[in-house]
């Protein structure tokens, strides 16, 4: 008996995405082929010939968060400085992929955070946003990964961050329901044991 072709190994999620073009052709390449023809289509027709090295390309985009560390996407921009009210940056578009059924979920993502003498650029919240987005993910663990990342980069009063999304594998598939938003939070210091430093928060969402 033949014995059976290995299937190609992934890049280490250390390996940063560029290294992977320069050692040859993708090994995801050959599993969407796989993949395609396991639901019976032709790889080999027109409007597929391509499509294999689409979905890799697009996969290594879209979960190019591996090959990034919160130390990175700040890049060394925080800042002294004596402000001391609350920071929110509200409505950040978040798109990130569920872990479970590796279908897109999306939404909005407001971060907010009590400085402690120091601040932060503000375009680095919605890159740090971003690259725990760009991970496999459950929304749950998104929201205080980026809390979380805050927390330990700033060593602010509190952060808070909510994310308001919709699933795809909740509207595509399964219960099918094409109008449920999911909500979750996490807050810390401050945003979580002051009644009146939540609801500030809480107030400023509610603003258009």
């Amino acid at each position: 008996m033949d014995e059976p072709t290995p299937l190609p190994i992934r890049p280490s999620r250390d390996q940063p995405v560029a290294a992977v073009a320069s050692v040859g052709a993708d090994p995801i390449i050959p599993l969407i082929e796989c993949l395609i023809r396991e639901v019976g289509e032709d790889t080999a027709r027109e409007g597929l010939l391509h499509t294999p090295d689409r979905v890799a390309r697009s996969l290594r985009f879209l979960l190019s968060g591996y090959d990034l560390e919160v130390a990175d996407v700040i890049n060394g921009a925080v800042f002294e400085e004596s402000y001391e009210e609350m920071v929110l940056v509200r409505d950040i578009e978040v798109y990130s992929l569920c872990e479970h059924h590796l279908l897109p979920f999306f939404g909005k993502a407001h971060v907010a955070y009590l400085p402690r003498g120091r601040i932060v650029g503000l375009s680095k919240l919605p890159r740090i946003v971003e690259m725990f987005a760009r991970r496999l993910q459950v929304q749950e663990r998104l929201t205080t990964q980026i809390a979380a990342a805050l927390n330990e980069a700033l060593d602010p009063y509190g952060v808070a961050v909510v994310i308001e999304a919709s699933h795809l594998c909740m509207m595509m598939r399964g219960v099918e329901k094409q109008n449920s938003r999911t909500v979750t939070s996490a807050l810390t210091g401050g945003f979580q044991t002051d009644p009146k430093c939540r609801n500030e928060f809480l107030d400023l969402l509610g603003r258009t």
